[in-house]
């Protein structure tokens, strides 16, 4: 069993959600959304960090995925996401929690099978993978989905790797 936390950052409001995998079963364990004053941006960061402290603390996760940023329309946007992120990365490494990186694309396509997908496609998904009812807030599925990448490369890893093992003759039980 492996509980991973996903983060979705944002300046403005940054998501988190927890599940747990055990084998290629995923279980909904928390989710929700850190939303900092809309004051200065470096006490936005500072409340970033803090929240995501506590999350990490409360849940005690043994793995984090975070999305990568991607380049919008604006610079300034993107730098002030970025450094979002990096206040959540920081939290977590803080606490001495392995931090891993996806792109959206990627997110997209394991939780979807397609990179293009919209977000209400990835929303219907996480909720039918983690077999949730009713409605979840945007940025906390974004996170929740980042977290079942994970989960699913991790498996995956799992997999060639025993492959790998199996194929030269390192098979143990």
């Amino acid at each position: 069993m492996t509980l991973i936390l996903g983060i979705d950052p944002g300046s403005r409001a940054t998501g988190f959600g927890i599940i747990e995998s055990v084998g290629n079963r995923l279980k909904y364990v928390a989710s929700g959304c850190i939303r900092p004053d809309l004051g200065e941006h470096p006490q936005r960061l500072k409340e970033i960090f803090r929240g995501i402290s506590e999350v990490v603390e409360q849940y005690s996760p043994e793995e984090c995925a975070i999305e990568e940023v991607f380049l919008g329309k604006s610079v300034s946007s993107a730098l002030k996401l970025g450094q979002a992120r990096g206040s959540a990365m920081v939290a977590c490494l803080h606490l001495d929690l392995p931090v891993a990186e996806y792109t959206p694309r990627t997110v997209k396509q394991s939780v979807t099978g397609s990179g293009a997908a919209d977000k209400t496609q990835v929303q219907h998904m996480v909720k039918v993978l983690l077999g949730l009812q009713g409605r979840l807030q945007a940025d906390a599925a974004d996170a929740l989905a980042i977290a079942v990448c994970h989960a699913n490369t991790r498996q995956s890893l799992i997999k060639v790797a025993s492959a790998r093992n199996f194929s030269r003759g390192r098979f143990h039980r």
